[in-house]
């Protein structure tokens, strides 16, 4: 039985691998190679490469990405070094053989098209449990030996990147190469977390059994309650009493109900509400993941 569910998972990795390496791709040979546009990351490193040597970019992708892989394999389980490999081999076999429609339409429209379905397809590939672009592998490799945060090493790359797209090909040229990178981003983070991106709200509340039985019996979420004081004030500094603090996760579209809820039972509650990227366990209700 568990010989089978391993089997499943497997294939819907791949499935998302397969799906991420042709919807890359798409964005590549569709839109960006044609009009000589650029993106962040080893992608962007892999274009920029192109468009000055004029090396073909299926090659370019694969020699590209395999470097960074291979030092991820330090840090990285070997499951994901195998399947980085196998997508990047994929996206630049993709490049090669697969005949992909070219677009020719006004910049704006080939950045951001350019850039949604690239992250889409980069989303896809981490999904199935690989890196179609190996930057993070290399910020996260960075961070583990040095000072400097993903963010920064992420930055300074892109910053380097999109400097010399500007010496070379143009500062037009280099600032839709920003904007393409941003979509690929926000695009990613979208297949990624899902438009039910959860949000952790903290509750803190001289009603606190009224909210808790709102939360649980009306809202159906699941609560977590720590023992707290509230007080402390700098008029009455050593007046204090205990009190619940409560403490949940939601979707973030269910943040303005569950605001409007506590409200009407304690409009003085503290609300504060923080973003989750990655929930495991508990009793949240979402769609099914493998």
């Amino acid at each position: 039985m568990k010989t089978n569910s391993s089997f499943k998972y497997h294939t819907i990795d791949f499935i998302y691998i397969l799906l991420g390496a042709w919807v890359s791709g798409f964005a590549l040979r569709g839109f960006l190679v044609p009009n000589h546009f650029f993106d962040g990351g080893v992608t962007g490193i892999s274009l920029l490469v192109h468009e000055i040597k004029h090396w073909n970019i299926a090659l370019v992708i694969i020699l590209a990405n395999i470097p960074f892989i291979l030092v991820g394999s330090r840090i990285m389980s070997k499951v994901f070094v195998i399947r980085s490999i196998v997508g990047v081999v994929l996206l630049g076999l993709f490049l090669a053989f697969f005949p992909y429609p070219e677009f020719f339409y006004d910049k704006l429209l080939i950045s951001t098209f350019g850039g949604v379905f690239l992250g889409v397809g980069i989303g896809l590939g981490m999904r199935g449990g690989c890196a179609l672009d190996g930057i993070e592998i290399l910020a996260v490799y960075t961070l583990r030996r040095t000072s400097f945060s993903m963010s920064e090493v992420i930055l300074g790359i892109n910053v380097l990147i999109f400097l010399s797209a500007a010496h070379f090909i143009g500062f037009e040229t280099a600032l839709y190469a920003i904007l393409t990178y941003y979509m690929v981003t926000k695009a990613t983070e979208y297949v990624v977390n899902g438009l039910e991106e959860f949000t952790g709200v903290t509750i803190i509340s001289g009603e606190s059994e009224a909210i808790k039985s709102v939360l649980v019996n009306k809202l159906d979420k699941g609560i977590t309650v720590y023992k707290g004081e509230r007080g402390y004030l700098k008029d009455n500094f050593h007046e204090h009493n205990d009190c619940d603090i409560i403490y949940t996760v939601v979707t973030r579209l269910e943040v303005r109900r569950l605001k409007n809820e506590i409200k009407n039972i304690d409009p003085k509650a503290f609300v504060f509400t923080n973003t989750i990227k990655e929930t495991v366990g508990g009793i949240l209700k979402r769609h099914a993941d493998h």
